[in-house]
């Protein structure tokens, strides 16, 4: 193999900057809701909408967005989503109301979901078959080095300068992502040989493989985020840890993430169910660890990271999977998938707040994510023999020559 075979493109640098971009955006406004809230005049409860918004927002431009763009070039594609991107934050810099400041957050929402699907699709083309995960979990990495780096200073930033502060400097990021996009990622990623309709993206749905990859997404990454979303409850309340070392206790997490992305990219390469089927176990005897020992400070610290590890090691797997079954047409199929994860998100969340409602204590959310994450294993077992009885092999996305233009 060549040193440019071997070689990561600069094109998926610039992929990485505009998920780090996209990644501090979704999860930076957690740490500065009291500062939104107190300018608007608005609840904690109504603020916090700021965050269910964008989510939801996701979803529907994961499909929605993503369907709608499907036959045209996708370099294209993704410059506009990032000026779609740079003008929701603009927005919610600017916004002098509480309805302007959520009109940022879906704009900026609508181009999340669509990036991660489409990007996701553009990164595994710009490298060799045996390197397609890697690649995708490259651009993953922004997202996660959001959580480990970005949030931290963005609150920081938004705490001393301003909460507004904050939203100007992810436009700046947003409009470097842009130059590096328009510059690194070559004009060649098209869609195929001749443009994909939509109805034949929709085709992909008739595999079942296909729906089973949105269902392992849905139930494995939604019972890491499960646990997750009350983490905070979890460390004070009953590992007994002080308010003010949590930040830096979620640093600690975040690099779980971004070792955890990186390690599951590379294994996926090798044999994406194979690492999906050990990532996925492991996670569910960490959680179930997690839930026994949480009171142990020492074994929390060594279980927080391990969660975010193999949590995020599903992430290169579980969009190399769906690729792979949706074949010739995967960008509807993808862009789906990224869907799922925030459906995920919503799941692990709902069923962890009905565990504490229940009285059954801030353990209860990481028995509920071992169980979200244990059906996910079932479900991925399931679907292999199932793959297996049927004679179905995943079809391999061609990459598009470098110098066609659609």
């Amino acid at each position: 193999m060549s040193a440019t075979t071997q070689r990561l493109p600069l094109g998926l640098l610039a992929l990485a900057i505009g998920g780090f971009g996209i990644g501090l955006t979704e999860f930076v406004i957690m740490g500065l809701l009291p500062e939104v809230a107190t300018d608007f005049g608005v609840t904690e409860s109504a603020a916090g909408w700021l965050i269910s918004g964008y989510a939801l927002a996701v979803s529907a431009g994961a499909i929605g967005l993503t369907a709608a763009v499907t036959r045209f070039n996708r370099k294209h594609v993704l410059t506009g989503l990032m000026v779609l991107f740079i003008a929701g934050n603009l927005t919610s810099a600017l916004a002098g109301t509480y309805s302007v400041m959520m009109a940022g957050r879906v704009v900026a929402a609508l181009s999340h979901g669509a990036f991660f699907g489409i990007g996701a699709v553009v990164a595994a083309g710009l490298v060799a078959p045996a390197r397609r995960a890697a690649a995708i979990a490259m651009m993953f990495t922004g997202l996660t080095a959001a959580n480990v780096l970005g949030v931290p200073f963005g609150t920081f930033l938004g705490q001393q300068l301003g909460w507004r502060s904050t939203f100007w400097a992810i436009t700046g990021i947003g409009v470097v992502a842009l130059i590096g996009m328009a510059t690194l990622v070559p004009a060649g990623t098209s869609t195929a040989t001749a443009p994909v309709s939509l109805r034949h993206e929709i085709r992909a749905f008739a595999h079942p493989q296909v729906w089973f990859s949105l269902l392992i997404t849905v139930l494995g990454f939604g019972g890491m985020f499960g646990a997750f979303t009350y983490i905070a409850y979890t460390l004070t309340k009953v590992s007994g840890f002080a308010a003010g070392t949590v930040p830096w206790l979620l640093v600690l997490f975040g690099a779980g993430l971004f070792i955890g992305n990186s390690l599951g990219g590379k294994a996926a390469d090798r044999s994406v169910t194979r690492t999906l089927t050990v990532v996925l176990a492991a996670l569910t005897a960490v959680l179930v660890l997690f839930a026994l020992t949480a009171s142990n400070q020492v074994l929390t610290i060594v279980s927080l990271a391990l969660m975010g590890a193999f949590g995020f090691a599903t992430v290169p797997g579980l969009q190399m999977r769906i690729m792979q079954y949706a074949g010739q047409a995967p960008t509807l199929a993808s862009g789906a998938n990224i869907a799922a994860f925030n459906v995920g998100n919503a799941l692990g969340a709902w069923v962890g707040g009905v565990t504490i409602g229940a009285g059954l204590g801030y353990t209860s959310t990481l028995w509920a994510g071992a169980a979200l994450s244990f059906l996910g294993l079932l479900v991925l077992l399931a679907a292999t023999r199932h793959a297996t009885w049927g004679g179905r092999s995943p079809v391999q996305p061609q990459p598009v020559p470098a110098g066609r233009r659609s």
